[in-house]
């Protein structure tokens, strides 16, 4: 109740700082999430850094951040080696703790610029592959909210942040605009037919894709309720093998993993890097190439070599005929 006085009478309450101990790495937490640096993130990305360093916290908080050393750190990495992403990310946000108590004057040196990270046997989000989206379809008919969610996500390519958000508001001229929330990049979707189809199909709700529970009144899905559920429909994919029901496609294919499937598409399809981003919203080539190392490499390949033989014969055709001796 104190602390709501306070902010109701304008002074700034410093979330966790009543329960930590000055100088330690509790303290520190505290103190890094009233900098303009993390005030300044997305309210999604905000919860994931508040994930890692809350974990971290439980763990560490009471220790001393001046007494934190490189020989810590590595036996904290060494204790994730299941898990390197995760150990990785950790390490990141470690480093952002090392140099805001540099700032504070808790401590002289960063302990984590000479701390390796761990080798990740992952290449992150598994892509769909064009049988894995026939299958999903053919499942789920159109119609049901998990088609519509497919089709969203193939016809947009957006984050499942950007895509819970997205509504008849969003629709204006054969398009569909929003601002990305993670990082604030506007970005212009043509609409096409099939997706057009779906959504003139739609109930006239606040957002496309809304919670089907009875108790949320058709309000909409947020990015981790639709995650889950996205995951259910996945599993739910199932064919008839030797009169029974299996599954039919692979453990690991996300809403995510259809966003890279979009830029694989685009990639195949022989969009450049910067038309692929005008779609995807990435900021960078070094991210869009990322994202599109699964376009298959035969196609390419095989696209590469028509384009060869057509220079090849264009400059035949130019060459001077060249006499045989004798």
């Amino acid at each position: 109740m104190a602390a709501y006085e306070k902010a109701m009478q304008g002074e700034k309450v410093q979330i966790g700082r009543s329960k930590s101990v000055p100088g330690t790495i509790g303290a520190l937490i505290a103190s890094y999430y009233q900098t303009p640096d993390f005030i300044g993130l997305s309210p999604s990305t905000q919860r994931v850094y508040r994930n890692i360093l809350e974990r971290f916290r439980k763990d560490h908080g009471d220790k001393r951040v001046a007494k934190l050393e490189k020989r810590h750190i590595q036996k904290i990495m060494a204790e994730r080696s299941d898990t390197p992403s995760s150990a990785n990310r950790l390490l990141r946000m470690l480093h952002t703790l090392m140099v805001h108590a540099i700032d504070l004057g808790w401590r002289p040196d960063d302990p984590t610029v000479t701390v390796k990270k761990l080798r990740a046997k992952t290449t992150g989000f598994t892509t769909w592959e064009e049988e894995h989206i026939a299958a999903f379809l053919n499942y789920h008919q159109p119609g049901t909210r998990a088609h519509t969610a497919l089709m969203l996500l193939l016809y947009t390519g957006q984050r499942r942040s950007d895509l819970v958000r997205m509504g008849p508001a969003n629709v204006k001229d054969g398009f569909i605009s929003i601002v990305q929330q993670k990082t604030g990049q506007p970005v212009d979707i043509p609409i096409l037919p099939e997706l057009q189809a779906v959504l003139d199909s739609l109930p006239k709700t606040e957002t496309f894709l809304v919670s089907d529970r009875a108790a949320d009144d058709g309000r909409a899905l947020t990015p981790e309720s639709f995650t889950n559920w996205f995951r259910d429909m996945v599993k739910d994919v199932t064919v008839e093998r030797d009169g029974k029901r299996k599954r039919a496609l692979p453990d690991g294919l996300s809403a995510h993993g259809l966003r890279k499937a979009v830029c694989r598409r685009m990639a195949e399809a022989g969009l450049t890097p910067h038309q692929i981003m005008s779609i995807s919203g990435h900021k960078t080539l070094s991210e869009v190439t990322r994202y599109t190392v699964a376009a298959s490499r035969k196609m390419l390949a095989q696209q590469a070599a028509e384009a060869l033989g057509r220079i090849g014969r264009e400059e035949g055709s130019s060459s001077p005929t060249v006499k045989p001796l004798g």
